[in-house]
């Protein structure tokens, strides 16, 4: 029965085509309902087509991908036996033929540049399958109970030996392409007796055995490698290294057709364990000489010569996760001062007004957003401020946006409700799904002091009256947040300012603002403090600010922290 097998988290789970149309998304309703939000609500499609299958994407947020190649929106897409199919991030793989086995090899057409080959060799690797009951094994060593490195008392010269050459070939190899090769090089001084050798390791998107290395000593050889799954699955699982010493007659083997068919003398399996102890990969060296064949001590040996090669590969891939993140956290740096400059230089200077803004992201770049800047002619400002739902890199490219939206609309709308509307239309065409914006837009006249605003989604301003009490705008005139639907309208809300009174403009960093117990720094309390305090905008803003920061008391941000103050002086 053709089938999707769904790969996640390093979990698979398989989906019968049964239907003639099986819809993959996040809803409930869904064929295939996948619990990601980088996946849309009804993302794509798998569609009997005659015969065969084909994909269709249902205009999805983060598109769908075939075998690398981006599939067009609402065009059927012919499927054929092992494609890939992305959904965002997600993976999924068709198959006409059943499950997806638990241990499988990525076909040579399809896999990067093996290492440890000449150029131009193929790798042909087979998983061979068993029968898990018939392939009982001649020989183990390790285990969940045992050192990485086997029984230390057995043969400690020869294993200190074999570390020792490992260490020294892999000292300062800091290429994973370089290393494994070096890996296999050195197996080969250490047992002389070996014809063939290869490594796989786990592929980290899908949990896969992947062939990433191999050798032989005898130039012009076969070039193919066959494992047995039953093998390397007891390997995986039981994290122990296995030995068959003859495993064309062995008696064990005769019932498994499929490693008698194997042709080899003598092989030995072992895992590759990382720091966790959980297993990274598997090396397998094989010898078809019969007056050289591998013993238990053997085995041992290649154990512990493993556990070198596997902390050598471990540092190895630290070294190169470190010099990615020294390039990330420079790239960072770059788009931080990016969305810096997107933010306002200096606020105005305009006489009988005072201005007051903080910007503090939880990450290098984050999603809030704030703007003040003169209509032409000078009698109008604009104030913009915004929150993006999300934090981070992809946060800050909606802001990106947002910023070029507000300025672009603002010069040629003079209204604020038909200027949010239509800022709000931008935000909506291609839209990254989730990913809305919370808004208040404010213009205020310099010259008649009266305020206009339009809120989308926001938390309404506070605003700080003459006699110390607080105002704010009933919540069924705050409209839609948006990036949500398009063509909507948005109230307009009028108020003249009246001298001494502030107005703050706040994100959810600020009100949701957590101590190291958990509590919330609240509205309330907000409210509390600008009632309580000095009504100049830049010494209520710096006291808000701080005293945000005295709840958090110590505790890392766990969203942006964006405020904004404003007010008219006193008379």
């Amino acid at each position: 029965m053709p089938s999707i097998v769904v790969l996640k988290a390093g979990d698979s789970s398989t989906h019968e085509l049964t239907h003639d149309e099986t819809v993959i998304g996040r809803l409930p309703e869904c064929q295939i309902q996948i619990d990601s939000n980088m996946v849309s609500r009804k993302h794509a499609k798998i569609v009997r087509d005659g015969g065969g299958f084909c994909v269709e994407d249902m205009e999805s947020g983060n598109g769908t991908t075939l075998n690398g190649v981006k599939v067009q929106p609402r065009v059927r897409t012919p499927l054929k036996h092992d494609d890939r199919i992305k959904l965002g991030p997600i993976l999924l793989r068709f198959l006409e033929h059943g499950p997806v086995p638990n241990v499988v090899a990525r076909p040579a057409g399809e896999s990067k540049p093996e290492t440890g080959q000449t150029s131009g060799t193929k790798i042909d690797f087979n998983l061979n399958e068993d029968d898990e009951e018939s392939a009982m094994i001649t020989g183990a060593v390790g285990g969940e109970a045992s050192s990485r490195f086997g029984a230390l008392d057995v043969q400690p010269a020869a294993k200190l030996k074999g570390i020792l050459e490992i260490s020294r070939t892999l000292a300062g190899t800091v290429d994973l392409n370089a290393l494994l090769p070096k890996i296999l090089d050195t197996l080969f001084v250490i047992f002389p007796g070996a014809d063939r050798g290869c490594i796989l390791l786990k592929d980290g998107a899908e949990g896969q055995m992947v062939p990433r290395a191999i050798k032989h000593r005898r130039p012009g050889e076969d070039d193919s490698v066959k494992l047995s799954r039953t093998i390397v699955n007891k390997v995986l699982s039981e994290k122990r290294g296995i030995l068959s010493a003859d495993a064309s007659s062995d008696s064990q083997f005769q019932a498994s057709e499929s490693i008698a068919n194997l042709t080899i003398r003598s092989m030995m399996c072992v895992p590759l364990l990382g720091l966790d102890g959980e297993p990274l990969g598997i090396i397998n060296i094989d010898t078809q000489n019969p007056v050289k064949r591998f013993q238990t001590d053997d085995l041992d040996l290649l154990l512990a010569v493993a556990g070198q090669a596997a902390l050598s590969y471990e540092n190895a891939r630290l070294v190169a996760s470190y010099a990615e993140k020294v390039i990330q956290d420079n790239e960072m740096r770059i788009a931080q001062g990016v969305q810096r400059a997107l933010l306002p230089e200096s606020l105005p200077k305009i006489s009988g007004y005072d201005f007051f803004a903080a910007y503090e992201s939880a990450q290098a770049v984050g999603g809030d957003f704030y703007d003040c800047f003169p209509l032409p002619g000078g009698r109008r400002l604009v104030i913009a401020f915004g929150d993006v739902a999300g934090k981070g890199v992809p946060a800050a490219l909606v802001v990106s946006r947002l910023s070029s939206a507000v300025q672009s609309t603002m010069e040629f709308v003079p209204d604020v409700g038909e200027a949010l509307a239509k800022i709000n239309d931008h935000m909506c065409a291609h839209a990254v799904e989730g990913r809305f914006v919370t808004f208040t837009l404010v213009i205020i006249d310099i010259e008649t002091h009266e305020m206009t605003l339009a809120i989308a989604g926001h938390m309404s301003p506070i605003v700080r009256k003459v006699d110390g009490s607080y105002e704010e705008f009933p919540e069924e005139a705050i409209g839609l947040p948006l990036g949500v639907v398009g063509g909507m309208p948005y109230d307009v809300l009028r108020r003249t300012l009246q001298p001494g009174e502030t107005v703050v403009l706040y994100t959810d960093g600020v009100s949701e603002a957590m101590n190291p117990g958990g509590d919330l720094y609240t509205p309330e309390r907000l409210r509390e403090l600008i009632i309580r305090n000095s009504p100049d905008p830049t010494t209520l803003g710096k006291l808000i600010r701080d005293d945000v920061r005295k709840h958090a008391n110590g505790r890392p941000q766990n969203d942006d922290i964006t405020l904004m103050v404003f007010g008219r002086a006193a008379t």
